[in-house]
């Protein structure tokens, strides 16, 4: 049986153990080490029009790595593009929505799919555009996020909103909807420019509303801030050259 486990506190690796004759699927690149005992090769998963829309929807590699134990039981070691932590996600009973880059491996039960948005959210949700990923099968996948990570848990009545660059992955069965403010969601022209001015002033930008039951895993960093940031550092230093 393919066993994930996250090593480490700070920036952890994903720790994989497989026996003979099992593979796991993960993202490209994400291999750091692996025994002699255990192939690497690129691969297509679900076809060529499925890895196409896998990177349409959300930012992944065309070709994923497989790491299979070919010539016997073997170890390997992945770690995610950004710094932070890793979330092991049971799917079967429960699959989950991914948000852009989220995804590390997963194990070969499981299968990454995608799903159509609405137009609504497609335009400004940021998570993959008309395309969102969803996962099906049976098994676990591993999620990274930039920072630390927390799950939370919806319920009726208790509606969750969440800046849309912290959220990783949530329920499926969770109903959600693009909004720019925390305020009122009333219609009319007065109340969406009244909601636009509020986010601005904010500085909250887009947020998901979340309602129904079912887990969200959120990250405690803001993944395009930083970005943002880090290019302000760096012009800011080469201007004081």
């Amino acid at each position: 049986m393919t066993v994930f486990t996250s090593t480490g506190d700070v920036d952890p690796f994903l720790h994989v153990s497989l026996t003979r004759g099992e593979r796991i699927y993960c993202e490209s690149d994400a291999m750091v080490m692996m025994e002699s005992t255990l192939d690497l090769k690129g691969s297509m998963n679900g076809g060529l029009g499925r890895a196409l829309l896998r990177s349409f929807a959300n930012g992944e590699s065309f070709f994923q790595q497989q790491i299979e134990a070919v010539r016997g039981d073997g170890d390997c070691l992945l770690s995610p593009v950004l710094p932070g932590a890793l979330e092991i996600v049971d799917v079967g009973k429960r699959q989950y929505l991914l948000n852009d880059g989220a995804f590390v491996a997963a194990t070969s039960g499981t299968e990454m799919k995608v799903r159509t948005q609405n137009i609504g959210n497609a335009l400004f949700a940021q998570s993959g555009g008309f395309f969102v990923m969803e996962t099906s099968g049976t098994g676990q996948v591993v999620v990274s996020g930039f920072g630390s990570m927390f799950q939370l848990e919806v319920t009726p009545g208790k509606d969750m909103i969440i800046d849309n660059s912290h959220v990783v992955c949530w329920d499926n069965t969770l109903h959600y909807e693009v909004s720019v403010t925390t305020g009122s969601t009333g219609g009319g022209l007065g109340c969406m420019l009244g909601n636009l001015v509020n986010s601005f002033k904010s500085g909250e930008g887009i947020v998901l509303r979340f309602s129904g039951m079912g887990k969200i895993y959120v990250c405690s960093r803001n993944r395009d801030s930083f970005v943002e940031w880090m290019k302000k550092e760096t012009s800011g230093s080469r201007s004081n050259r």
